[in-house]
């Protein structure tokens, strides 16, 4: 997943050093907080600023790929809403963005259910933040992705979110920060197989199919970024989808994914799709 920062309209809620969840290393970056830098946010720290001038500098593309991701996203939203879901577990959410998840189907649906879950305790701690407060509110816990049985059963989720009826799950660049040896594809088939008939699967993802300056795109990102992330092909992807029936237009790069503006190029770098289970 990439993030902007939450909307400027909204309460900004500052933390002091003193005020940060005492799991959280800002000595090493972390991609939300480097997605959050490269789109302008403040929610980051030194180290999340090197790692994201390193990757501007080599790849200048990838300050694409974060308002790409959201606009598939948005797009994406639209088929669950139109079929009736009117619940959503956004996975691995990252920094609340300028026009999240809950806005997007909430425009549609305002009696819509949303979950956020995040493994990254400031992100937990600013999306809390923002839930706080009277109405109808998203709500946010920490969580690992690998662990899909520890987010469905959440007290919180299992408590907002009803598995015995259509949900919309988000797998929005998160994959790519599960090693293989964690094994992404059976992650996602456990959040499968806890969702019902009619459910919506809306993933994106990086891929590994991309020219590289004189090196392998893994070994790119291993050098450039100093984030541990797992780049694959889209063979690799597409079994993401086992237990989905896939919707037209398949996995493709995102900006391909039924597109709603004037053509662009597309970078080649991040790739999304649909799913729906039968």
């Amino acid at each position: 997943m990439w993030w902007q920062r939450w909307a400027s309209s909204q309460e900004v809620v500052v933390r002091e050093p003193h005020e940060l969840p005492r799991e959280i290393d800002t000595r090493l970056p972390n991609n939300a907080r480097v997605c959050d830098y490269v789109v302008g946010g403040k929610d980051n720290f030194a180290a999340d600023r090197r790692a994201a001038h390193r990757l501007v500098n080599v790849a200048p593309e990838t300050r694409r790929l974060i308002p790409e991701g959201h606009a598939f996203r948005a797009r994406a939203l639209r088929l669950p809403l139109a079929a009736g879901v009117r619940q959503f577990l956004d996975v691995g959410c990252g920094m609340p963005t300028r026009r999240d998840v809950h806005d997007i189907v909430r425009e549609a649906a305002p009696e819509a259910a949303v979950a956020y879950a995040d493994l990254d305790p400031m992100v937990v701690s600013h999306r809390q933040a923002m839930s706080a407060g009277p109405g109808h509110r998203p709500i946010a816990v920490q969580a690992d992705v690998r662990a899909p049985e520890t987010i469905v059963k959440h007290p919180e989720i299992a408590d907002l979110l009803d598995f015995g009826e259509p949900v919309g799950l988000l797998l929005t660049g998160v994959l790519h920060l599960v090693g293989d040896e964690d094994d992404p594809w059976a992650v996602v088939a456990a959040f499968r197989d806890a969702l019902a008939p009619g459910s919506y699967l809306v993933l994106s993802d990086l891929t590994d199919e991309f020219d590289s300056p004189g090196m392998s795109p893994q070994a790119w990102i291993d050098k450039y970024l100093g984030i541990p992330l797992t780049l694959r092909n889209r063979d690799q992807l597409v079994r993401y989808f086992d237990g989905f029936e896939v919707l037209e237009p398949g996995l493709v790069d995102v900006l391909e994914w039924r597109p709603d503006g004037p053509h662009r190029a597309p970078t080649g770098l991040l790739v999304g799709g649909v799913g729906v289970r039968r």
